[in-house]
């Protein structure tokens, strides 16, 4: 995660579930007129949103951005494939690691940095029934582990 990712405006909490994820990267987004405002009203949804690397470029796709309600006819489509904005290596890597098989790009957080809107962007690699199953005993015993620590404590 980086350091000091600003002001949280959304995060994909089912990632984390669906996905083991194995390194993160910090992308711009290209946005339209009236989506700026609709983001910092906290009008976003990820749910079943990916990224794909297409003819050398970052493309984030079904990310949900409501329109904005004082908007004009020139307000923005929600559902519009947007553009991540990264350095040439970064895309690079991005596109020897989605050739192998099971690795995906998944948005996990979009924040407000100086100003600007980024995407945290996870390099996932999926989970089976199994993995998801193990992930949620181990997350009962810690919450388990926690709560007799805290009544010890009393």
């Amino acid at each position: 995660m980086p350091k000091g990712d600003g002001n949280v405006i959304a995060q994909n909490r089912k990632a984390s579930h669906d996905f083991f994820i194995e390194d993160t990267l910090e992308a711009g987004i290209v946005l339209q007129g009236t989506e700026i405002k609709s983001i910092r009203a906290r009008r976003v949804n990820f749910k079943d949103s990916f990224a794909r690397v297409e003819n050398g470029e970052v493309f984030l796709h079904n990310m949900h951005i409501s329109p904005y309600e004082q908007g004009n006819r020139y307000n923005h489509d929600p559902l519009r494939t947007r553009k991540l904005l990264l350095h040439r290596g970064e895309i690079s890597k991005l596109i020897g690691i989605t050739k192998e098989a099971g690795y995906s790009l998944v948005p996990l957080k979009m924040y407000i940095k100086n100003g600007v809107a980024k995407v945290l962007i996870g390099i996932a690699k999926g989970k089976k029934n199994y993995d998801k199953r193990e992930s949620l005993k181990q997350k009962d015993a810690k919450r388990e582990i926690e709560r007799a620590f805290r009544d010890r404590q009393k």
